[in-house]
């Protein structure tokens, strides 16, 4: 009998032994896989609350490796028409090719038409978050009383949003908090998409692989000069920042190697207004991930500008591009024209009349006394 069972236990026992041995060399293979399936259970979740991620994971990506990227749109209920003209003309002119994902997120719930509506638009998956009272809110710190009234004093000189709280909300989200909701824990990349805007080109390929392919961090389309009352304090918050952070500063390009140039006409003295419009942004969610730009969030939002100003998610955005990435990391998205409001980038170049719908006639980029385009051009040739 025991012939039988001695060879038996000697099996058993050299099994487990081998089990142990690869579990001690590798135990990240198994603890990745159980990692990945739960971050994916609690994205796939309806109103996700917010999720504290302070540090981008960097991975060596293969050239045809699938992009991990989205389309994020914040956008309420009542906005539902525009949206709708927005996503058929992005699937219209790009998506169908490419299929990449929406993101809505609204400080509401959405309603069944809303999303009934908009997922039936594209093939893509479509997911719908509720932002929650970390994101849309009054910090603790926040004098509510003084911020109340600053807007009447604002309302009172004629500036746009002045008395508005809901834009400062959306700015301050904008600025600090949109790439910290769990349903972008997925992505790498992003596409910020607005209502009642038009696209007028056809995108024949992956604008995403083309910024990750060619080391491109932030791309747009429309530089822009923004209301100089509305940013009083905002540079010498910038450069307070910069001295009580001087570890940032060391980790950034050098002025000549970014673009400083774009954003200070004086070495940096003072703040010339150009700005990035971010109702259009393609870019990586690595840069508002770090650990540098999360700084600069935290020392911008603890002054208080949001709210006792009407500080803008396009200068914070720009600013900090221009302080942290190379210059050669920026990109201008000439072939894709695009409409806000009453202003448009329309490519002039002949190459581009057959893929377009706009008038060339009716491009932005070289009006004398509100685009910054022409700085932006000679900030990147080092003039």
């Amino acid at each position: 009998m025991w012939r039988g069972i001695v060879p038996r236990i000697l099996f058993i026992a050299a099994s487990c032994v081998l089990l142990i041995s690869l579990y001690l060399f590798f135990p990240s293979a198994s603890l990745t896989t159980t990692t990945t399936q739960v971050q994916s259970s609690k994205n796939t979740q309806e109103g996700a609350k917010t999720s504290v991620h302070t540090t981008p994971t960097t991975t060596t990506t293969h050239p045809d490796e699938p992009i991990r990227a989205c389309f994020v749109i914040l956008v309420r209920n009542r906005e539902l028409d525009g949206i709708v003209s927005t996503i058929r003309q992005v699937e219209d002119r790009f998506n169908k090719k490419f299929n990449y994902p929406y993101v809505f997120l609204n400080d509401d719930d959405f309603t069944e038409e809303f999303k009934q509506r908009t997922s039936e638009l594209t093939q893509a998956e479509t997911r719908y978050g509720k932002v929650d009272e970390q994101m849309w809110g009054y910090p603790s710190y926040i004098n509510q009383t003084l911020a109340a009234e600053n807007r009447e004093e604002m309302a009172r000189l004629g500036i746009p949003y002045a008395d508005s709280e809901s834009y400062r909300h959306m700015c301050r989200f904008q600025s600090g908090f949109f790439f910290r909701h769990p349903f972008l824990d997925d992505f790498d990349w992003y596409w910020r998409l607005e209502p009642d805007v038009d696209y007028h080109c056809d995108l024949d390929y992956d604008v995403f692989k083309y910024m990750r392919d060619n080391g491109k961090k932030y791309g747009f389309t429309i530089a822009f000069k923004e209301f100089g009352a509305t940013v009083s304090s905002l540079w010498k918050t910038v450069l307070d920042f910069e001295k009580a952070h001087p570890e940032v500063v060391e980790h950034s390009p050098a002025k000549q190697d970014s673009l400083w140039r774009f954003v200070t006409d004086d070495n940096g003295q003072s703040y010339n207004l150009c700005h990035f419009w971010t109702n259009f942004e393609i870019a990586s969610l690595d840069l508002w991930r770090s650990n540098d730009y999360l700084k600069f969030f935290h020392y911008l939002d603890r002054s208080g500008g949001f709210f006792y100003e009407r500080w803008g998610d396009a200068p914070v955005h720009s600013i900090a591009a221009a302080m942290l990435l190379r210059k050669d990391e920026f990109h201008f998205f000439n072939d894709i024209g695009y409409r806000h409001t009453a202003y448009t980038h329309c490519p002039v170049e002949p190459e581009y009349r057959n893929k377009c719908s706009c008038d060339p006639a009716s491009n932005f980029d070289y009006d004398p006394g509100l685009s910054c385009y022409t700085t932006y051009k000679a900030a990147i040739e080092g003039q």
